[in-house]
């Protein structure tokens, strides 16, 4: 058996805890998780899965929430019900 060492990282303790549950319905532990996730990285050269910003936090979509909180707190807002809106989508 190889030789093991001890790795200690800082994780938000409720994502901690989501993940164990996770793995556990797997029939895993954290550590056998990350160690297969360590394999498939070195075994690939690389992260073994996308990864992407979420474009929710884009400097343009940013820049539109704040434009759109200014207006809202200037009192430029357009009221409009479920019904009118639907009718706007389907171009009625």
């Amino acid at each position: 058996m190889a030789e093991t060492t001890n790795l200690n990282i800082r994780i938000d303790k409720d994502l901690k805890e989501r993940a164990e549950a996770v793995f556990a319905d797997m029939g895993m532990s954290m550590t056998t998780a990350f160690n297969i996730f360590v394999r498939q990285t070195l075994r690939q050269g690389k992260i073994p899965f996308e990864i992407y910003a979420d474009p929710f936090y884009s400097d343009s979509n940013m820049r539109a929430l704040d434009n759109s909180i200014k207006q809202a707190g200037q009192g430029k807002v357009v009221v409009k019900s479920m019904d009118e809106l639907e009718q706007l989508a389907d171009g009625d």
